[in-house]
């Protein structure tokens, strides 16, 4: 279906807005391949396989190479699971094979089947800290990521660290409802390089496909915060209020909205992105 003939007015509106101001505003800009790399990743999480396939063969032409994509495409199935994760493989697989992309692409495992559980803790330990070393003895689940999750697509090769910490940041907020666990991994992604102004500019990239709720979690989840203690520390910002009645039913509520009195101050930039965005809804 042409849509430029179908809906001419959306998509002049759309494209202006994805494809134009939001990829040339001035301090939000991502070089290109990155740029299309989380795009890519959001649009895994958000499950929007029919975008997913118009903007992936713009990122080839733009120079993200096919295995950088398969990586992406394999990590997905840690976060989204098989069932969510499949559509994208053959999607992917297909769009190779209309560029005369040859299957398969060259290996990339960085563990085997003896090592990965060993491997893959080291990659935790380097992303969280050292409390992760002793983590995967509390059950089966927590053995799963480090062996599975991490021993078998961190230690990959084709994506670096900090790239595949960024890709799950991205695969977490396209999503929805991860909020401990986006929470976690934006304080990963800042642990080994990938600093804050940075992760806005790409939860700023991938806001046309998400939408602006998503993109305002993400914003919070930087700050270590959810959506509602966010929200609490921008009404009590500048010190004119200084009472604030909330909606509470469970006391945990009242304890985790009392942690914004000790979070840290809004910088310029982060208010000037929450403004765009709350302003635009």
């Amino acid at each position: 279906m042409n849509y430029y003939e179908t809906d001419p007015e959306f998509m002049e509106r759309f494209e202006h807005f994805a494809f134009d101001e939001v990829v040339n505003e001035e301090s939000r800009q991502l070089e290109p391949k990155t740029r299309y790399l989380v795009v890519l990743a959001a649009l895994i999480g958000c499950q929007g396989e029919a975008a997913y396939r118009e903007i992936l063969p713009k990122a080839l032409e733009a120079g993200l190479s096919p295995v950088a994509v398969k990586e992406t495409v394999y990590q997905a199935v840690d976060y989204l699971g098989m069932g969510r994760m499949w559509q994208f493989l053959r999607a992917a697989n297909e769009i190779f094979a209309e560029n005369e992309i040859g299957l398969p692409l060259s290996a990339q495992a960085g563990t085997t089947m003896e090592d990965r559980l060993e491997k893959g803790v080291q990659v935790q330990t380097a992303i969280f800290g050292e409390q992760m070393k002793e983590a995967w003895k509390n059950g089966p689940i927590n053995r799963w990521l480090a062996d599975n999750c991490f021993g078998d697509y961190y230690t990959r090769t084709g994506l670096d660290l900090a790239q595949r910490e960024l890709i799950t940041l991205c695969f977490l907020a396209a999503q929805g409802g991860c909020e401990p666990q986006l929470i976690a991994h934006a304080k990963g992604n800042m642990n080994i390089g990938n600093d804050k102004d940075f992760l806005i500019s790409v939860v700023s990239q991938c806001l046309p496909y998400i939408g602006y709720p998503r993109s305002l979690n993400a914003i919070a989840a930087e700050r270590g915060e959810s959506l509602a203690q966010m929200a609490l520390k921008w009404i009590l910002r500048d010190g004119i209020v200084t009472s604030v009645l909330i909606g509470a039913s469970r006391p945990q509520q009242i304890l985790e909205n009392l942690k914004v009195l000790d979070s840290a101050s809004f910088s310029e930039e982060e208010l000037k992105k929450i403004d765009e965005n709350s302003l635009a809804l």
